[in-house]
């Protein structure tokens, strides 16, 4: 009788302090504390935790074309070639590293004339660019720059946060924290002490959240994507969130 009023006490303990936890938990958090019979003597208290950090992105990654089109398929793509050449010139130029251009998605393509029975009328011909590792201060007038020496199309531009990891871990550190607190007023609540930490279960981060993103829907004309931006880069900030369970020893 005695060991069923000790199991029925840890029940009725862990109810209340799944109550409790609601009203201590910090702001964004919804878990609720479990407690856990492991023996008569010890037993084990897990709490979820979820903490963020919110950093200012301070690099960039453009992904733009260079289009061309004309009557015949070499011309177009001497012309293609010709311009992506201005480009990647220009890049150079201003200090970007061939590490830090990609060029893809050759697609050279032949352009109908429905009305004249599906005939070829010419050619057309994208080559993508993508930049990354901008400092943010160059985003817009890059773009200009790149607009005057053959970019023609501007898909996105996705500002990176180059200080994620060290505020991924800040925001672990605060999860922690925040967990043994929460930790602590359950324990208190049900009558127990708390102890030592037993594990600590990471779930996994979104590395989506490296990047805010703008993007020219079906891309945009660059003349008017890089005056956009040129009249003022906007990256904002990047919550970056750590999400974990740990497990409190108590008596």
């Amino acid at each position: 009788m005695k060991r069923m009023g000790r199991k029925a006490a840890i029940v009725l303990a862990a109810a209340g302090c799944a109550a409790l936890a609601g009203c201590a938990a910090p702001a964004g958090q919804i878990s609720a504390g479990t407690i856990q019979v492991e023996s008569d003597q010890n037993h084990v208290l897990s709490v979820n935790s979820r903490e963020q950090v919110k950093v200012e992105p301070d690099m960039a990654e453009i992904v733009y074309s260079v289009y061309s089109q004309a009557s015949d398929a070499k011309l177009c793509q001497t012309q293609n070639e010709t311009d992506l050449g201005n480009v990647l010139e220009l890049l150079r130029s201003q200090g970007v590293e061939d590490a830090s251009i990609q060029t893809s998605n050759y697609g050279l393509s032949p352009i109908y004339d429905w009305d004249a029975g599906q005939t070829i009328s010419g050619y057309e011909m994208t080559t993508q660019v993508t930049v990354s590792d901008i400092p943010i201060d160059r985003v817009g007038q890059l773009l200009s720059d790149s607009v005057d020496a053959g970019i023609n199309s501007i898909e996105s531009v996705n500002y990176l946060c180059s200080s994620y990891d060290e505020a991924y871990q800040e925001a672990l550190a605060r999860a922690v924290d925040a967990a043994e607190v929460k930790a602590q007023a359950i324990a208190e609540a049900g009558g127990f002490a708390l102890g030592g930490i037993l594990n600590v279960q990471e779930y996994s981060s979104s590395q989506e959240l490296r990047y805010n993103s703008y993007s020219a829907a079906g891309g945009a004309r660059a003349e008017e994507a890089a005056a956009a931006m040129d009249m003022g880069v906007m990256p904002g900030q990047v919550e970056i969130e750590a999400d974990i369970a740990v497990d409190f020893l108590i008596q």
